[in-house]
């Protein structure tokens, strides 16, 4: 990771890192394995720069939780196929505390018949959070998954931008941990 900064921070759903560069943020992921989260901590200084947008966009990720921020400004960059890349910059487009489903999103980019392409690429997206994958659902509002199979960290996201996030019970043991 030479060149790159790394911090993390601590939330209802468990840690959350962030890879920034000299330009912008790389990744943004939930380590949810021991493993990944010692091998971020122990690699989490690169140059000024990238320390200073790792920070930038930790800072922004705590006022994203506190319910403080609902856009952010870090900058980001990503590295997928053009059809990646266009299915995220599509997310990019869903306001705060909307949802939109995959058909919706595969409308957006001019590709209707994609629909299942689009979740590959949902799922493939490297800037979890500040690239709002969480906010596309299945058809019917269903919660077909996030970040691999985590649900309920889906869920609570939603329910804190939509303004109900005290008022899911089963949040209330992950708030604890």
């Amino acid at each position: 990771m030479d060149g790159l900064s790394v911090r993390v921070t601590d939330t209802c759903f468990g840690p959350f890192a962030v890879v920034a560069d000299d330009d912008a943020v790389v990744e943004a992921a939930w380590l949810r394995e021991e493993p990944d989260v010692e091998r971020i901590r122990n690699n989490r200084n690169g140059s000024r720069a990238s320390r200073r947008l790792a920070e930038q966009a930790i800072e922004e990720i705590r006022a994203y939780f506190r319910g403080d921020l609902s856009s952010f400004t870090v900058p980001v960059r990503t590295r997928g196929t053009a059809f990646q890349e266009a299915v995220w910059q599509a997310l990019c487009a869903i306001p705060y505390g909307e949802t939109a489903t995959y058909g919706d999103i595969a409308q957006r980019i001019g590709r209707p018949a994609a629909v299942r392409a689009i979740g590959q690429a949902n799922r493939a997206n490297p800037v979890a959070v500040i690239i709002p994958c969480h906010r596309v659902v299945g058809k019917g509002s269903v919660l077909r998954g996030y970040a691999g199979s985590a649900i309920d960290i889906q869920q609570g996201l939603l329910a804190l931008e939509q303004g109900s996030f005290l008022l899911l019970p089963q949040m209330f043991d992950l708030i604890r941990q």
